[in-house]
């Protein structure tokens, strides 16, 4: 391995890595709670409701994301109404924009499913224990459902916290210079591919483990306070 191509390349995909964390942050802080709020629909009673959201997650959970992505950037600002408004332009228009919204509307489905189950895995007793001491159907969710949804949930989401951070790297196929971006860019410039990938593949890879690790972190938090209230 040539060492000064990497060591060429190391301060440009440093860069490429703020545009990578920063569609994971999105993707992570917006489609998490979207994520849920599908989840919660999928099991509404109300069947129009849950009929809509099991439609929206079939979709993006079945179809490809780099589809999504073109679909999003290119089909979607085709469309008049969405280049004469200012938001859906500022939305679409921009490719890390289009990126950003693709990975949130895409870790919503996969998200709305992990936490679907999780909520269909609790104990029915325990809920009908707290709606007969006459707890509201809020109250229920937010002191009962969701912390034991979350935790069930965690060590399935941590790998779609992963898989966020390595779809990020589709976002360069719509110009975003994110780590992926830089590295198809200076693979042009020095022909070194193997240094190149090499290098950028253990970006992702340390992102992923500082991504992991956090969230096992707060999995074994999460653990040591169920048995500590035990």
């Amino acid at each position: 391995m040539d060492f000064s191509i990497v060591t060429y390349a190391v301060p440009f995909l440093f860069v490429g890595a703020k545009t990578t964390l920063l569609i994971a942050v999105f993707g992570v802080g917006l489609g998490l709670p979207f994520g849920i709020l599908l989840a919660t629909a999928r099991i509404s009673q109300t069947g129009t409701v849950r009929k809509c959201a099991d439609f929206y997650c079939a979709v993006f959970r079945g179809t490809p994301m780099l589809v999504q992505i073109f679909v999003i950037y290119y089909g979607l600002a085709q469309i008049g109404f969405i280049r004469h408004n200012a938001v859906l332009w500022w939305l679409i228009g921009d490719s890390l924009h289009a990126a950003i919204l693709a990975v949130i509307l895409n870790t919503g489905a996969y998200t709305a499913e992990i936490f679907r189950t999780a909520l269909h895995s609790l104990p029915r007793g325990l809920i009908e224990a707290a709606e007969a001491c006459g707890m509201s159907g809020w109250v229920v969710f937010h002191r009962i459902k969701f912390p034991l949804a979350l935790r069930q949930a965690l060590p399935s989401y941590s790998t779609e916290v992963a898989v966020i951070v390595k779809e990020s790297s589709l976002a360069s196929t719509i110009t975003v210079l994110e780590i992926t971006g830089y590295a198809k860019r200076l693979m042009s410039e020095t022909f070194a591919i193997m240094e190149i990938f090499v290098v950028t593949a253990a970006f992702y890879l340390a992102i992923n483990v500082v991504s992991l690790t956090a969230l096992h972190a707060i999995e074994r938090r999460l653990s040591f306070e169920r048995h500590s209230a035990r």
